[in-house]
């Protein structure tokens, strides 16, 4: 496995870490239909939140939180729909949540979360 993949692994498993620690119930990881992936799928409160995890070595190529485009945002909101269709539920309120990780400097990571980007 490559550095980046394992990076990227290593992130994501913060950022659950993180939600989890924030009050979100993690409902799904890595699912994948047709059209793509959704790395986090998670509930706070009545909210199904789709969650996009970028993980940086470092922003010396801007944040993380800076290179997830519209079109990524957009094709998360229909990603959203199939995954709701898919599992056959409804929740009031459906959003998207751009997660950025970072290594620090004690070999941990450092987690922004921005919610509601699309």
């Amino acid at each position: 496995m490559r550095a980046t993949q394992v990076l990227g692994q290593r992130g994501e498993q913060a950022a659950a870490e993180f939600l989890t620690a924030a009050g979100f119930r993690i409902l799904a990881r890595n699912w994948r239909c047709a059209e793509g992936e959704i790395d986090i799928v998670a509930v706070e409160r009545h909210t199904l939140v789709v969650c996009e995890v970028k993980t940086r070595s470092s922003d010396r190529r801007g944040t993380p939180l800076e290179s997830v485009s519209r079109a990524k945002r957009n094709r998360l909101r229909r990603l959203a729909i199939r995954w709701l269709t898919a599992h056959g539920v409804r929740f009031e309120q459906v959003r998207v949540d751009i997660v950025g990780v970072t290594p620090d400097q004690a070999g941990g990571f450092t987690v922004e979360h921005v919610r509601g980007v699309g």
